[in-house]
């Protein structure tokens, strides 16, 4: 899915909630790198977001990645606009950007993963609701702003630089 984004704020604020998606997953340590400045994916991973179709890699393990993969990405793109709604904007997710991200997702699920659409909504209405308590927090909205802050003011962090701003935001 490609987000489209009015300013570069409402980019910094998309790349932090990225960000604070992968950190509420425990999967922030396989970043690479963010960067603002690109037209491609402004988070780069590590190889062991990866897998290879390799005969000595069980079929069990790839599918659990996949679907790991595929709840980490599908985190991402939803913490991605409710940052830019719910914390930059101060507005609830807007009702059209909800089903666009929706469809993708379950579009993605289907096509990646070869899930069902209820599984799919499954894992959709999980991150929804878990997005919400995070980003609807007014108690979290000045360290994902100065994250965001951080973010277009560095334009480019590592991964472990953004785990470091994040654990001294203590996000």
């Amino acid at each position: 899915m490609t987000l489209t984004y009015s300013n570069e704020d409402d980019r910094a604020f998309g790349l932090a909630g990225m960000a604070v998606s992968l950190a509420g997953l425990d999967a922030i340590d396989r970043v690479v790198d963010v960067t603002i400045d690109t037209d491609g994916p402004m988070v780069n991973f590590s190889q062991d977001f990866y897998y290879a179709l390799s005969p000595a890699v069980s079929p069990k393990s790839v599918w659990e990645n996949l679907i790991r993969n595929f709840h980490i990405t599908a985190s991402m793109v939803v913490g991605n606009v409710m940052a830019r709604s719910l914390v930059r904007l101060n507005e609830d997710l807007p009702k059209d950007v909800e089903r666009e991200v929706y469809a993708e997702i379950e579009a993605e699920g289907e096509e990646t993963c070869g899930l069902e659409k209820d599984e799919v909504e499954s894992v959709y209405r999980r991150i929804l609701m878990q997005h919400r308590r995070i980003f609807a927090n007014p108690r979290l909205h000045p360290a994902i702003t100065e994250l965001a802050r951080i973010i277009a003011r560095r334009r480019h962090l590592s991964g472990l630089e953004l785990r470091e701003e994040m654990a001294y935001l203590q996000l």
